[in-house]
């Protein structure tokens, strides 16, 4: 009985030690596979973590790219507060907008008229030239984007429009008839949300500043309703070029017309003469058959006549 204990417990431990030992080989195994899923998620976060510091390296570059364009705008903008460049600027765009587009033979810089006077530019369509100011008030413009209340706001724009219809009375000037300007000029105003607030903004709010400048025959046109009127301009002094060739195709062939009546005289006269000489050559022909026969019935005649056995002279010989 107490062999069958000790072989039971000895069996006990024996499965005991067995257990122990296979659930030491699972947890190692488990805890194996869990390091390397660790150190997989390890290394994927590490990863990750290098893109998001390449990206920050990258976007911390833009960064300082985008300050040192806004320190570029910032000092355009200081620039571009003197009254005088930026005449010259609007200038600059209305010379590139020319001579992109027009023949430079259709368009004059600094046109000066007999007073004395020099506008922008001038646009020649035939005998006519189409005056361009480009002086736009930009200043006052400006102060008025710069105000800090809407009472101030509404106050700078009243000035403002005031100056704009003073610069529209200033480029009436330019509108002389009788040295060859149609009877209206162009206020060219350099860029895009100026017009729009002074000219499709205003209209819409009441503001007389276009109407008025239609009643100084003054058209304003932005950087976009210009190049229009250029396309518009370029088809008309196509349409001149067409009628001034056909003028000269038509002087061509009534020249041409001339010269076959001239031609066609010569001809007529040639003909004459040739028909005369071929009637006197007829008539030439007639008189020398009929010479010929008399000739001949005078030889027979005469030779019929001669008594027999006596020798002509001839004859003799």
């Amino acid at each position: 009985m107490e062999i069958f204990i000790i072989i039971l417990l000895a069996v006990v431990i024996l499965f005991l030690i067995w257990d122990r030992f296979w659930q030491g080989k699972r947890w190692r195994e488990q805890g194996d596979a869990l390091s390397k899923a660790v150190g997989e998620r390890l290394e994927g976060s590490l990863g990750v973590f290098g893109e998001v510091n390449r990206s920050l390296g990258k976007l911390e570059e833009g960064t300082k790219q985008i300050e040192a364009v806004g320190r570029d705008i910032a000092s355009l903008q200081e620039v571009l507060r003197a009254p005088k460049f930026r005449g010259g600027l609007g200038e600059l765009m209305l010379e590139r907008l020319l001579a992109d587009i027009l023949p430079q033979q259709n368009y004059t810089l600094q046109y000066r008229f007999k007073s004395g006077e020099a506008v922008d530019a001038v646009i020649q369509i035939g005998d006519n030239l189409v005056p361009i100011d480009s002086k736009f008030p930009l200043e006052d413009f400006q102060r008025v984007l710069a105000a800090e209340s809407d009472r101030e706001r509404e106050s700078l724009r009243r000035q403002f429009t005031r100056t704009v219809k003073k610069h529209i009375d200033n480029v009436t000037k330019y509108i002389l008839t009788d040295e060859g300007t149609f009877d209206f000029a162009l206020m060219y105003i350099p860029a895009e949300n100026v017009y729009y607030e002074t000219i499709l903004r205003d209209g819409a709010e009441g503001s007389e500043v276009y109407s008025y400048a239609l009643q100084k025959r003054v058209i304003p046109v932005s950087p976009n309703s210009f190049y229009a009127y250029l396309q518009v301009i370029i088809l008309g002094l196509k349409g001149l070029h067409i009628e001034h060739a056909a003028g000269d195709i038509l002087r061509h062939l009534q020249r041409l017309q001339g010269d076959l009546a001239d031609f066609q005289n010569d001809y007529d006269t040639l003909g004459g003469h040739i028909h005369h000489a071929a009637s006197k050559y007829d008539d030439a022909g007639r008189k020398l058959a009929r010479f010929e026969d008399k000739l001949k019935l005078t030889t027979d005649t005469s030779i019929d006549q001669l008594p027999e056995g006596k020798e002509t002279a001839d004859d003799a010989d």
